[in-house]
């Protein structure tokens, strides 16, 4: 299972895989043509007040994982949707913040990849 993430302003490659938008919000003053989405996974964003919150401030990085991931639990059909998707082909997770590290796509593929572990363990 191979799980990317990039950010969207970035120049699509055939490597990508199958693209899924990842934010709340369309990237601002990119089109639907460039962006080259295939799916666009807005509610597995984090909510807006945990993103307000957070503000990719490096302090709160912790916190905000917490936070979100306590969210995807709750909301496990998207998480399934990328699973799914993983499962048959590379996946590029997108998203439009400027900061590359800290980031709501970067704290999706820790969980995701942790609960692989995890299921890979119990079985």
């Amino acid at each position: 299972m191979k799980i990317n993430i990039k950010r969207a302003y970035d120049q699509p490659a055939k490597a990508d895989g199958f693209r899924i938008l990842v934010d709340r919000l369309w990237p601002r003053g990119i089109s639907k043509e460039k962006l080259k989405v295939d799916l666009w996974l807005k509610e597995i964003a984090p909510s807006d007040g945990l993103r307000k919150w957070f503000s990719h401030d490096p302090e709160r990085w912790e916190e905000f994982k917490s936070h979100y991931f306590e969210e995807l639990e709750a909301n496990r059909e998207p998480v399934e949707r990328i699973l799914q998707e993983a499962g048959r082909r590379p996946v590029t997770l997108l998203f439009s913040s400027k900061e590359q590290e800290l980031n709501n796509a970067a704290a999706l593929k820790e969980y995701i990849e942790a609960k692989v572990a995890e299921a890979a363990r119990a079985a």
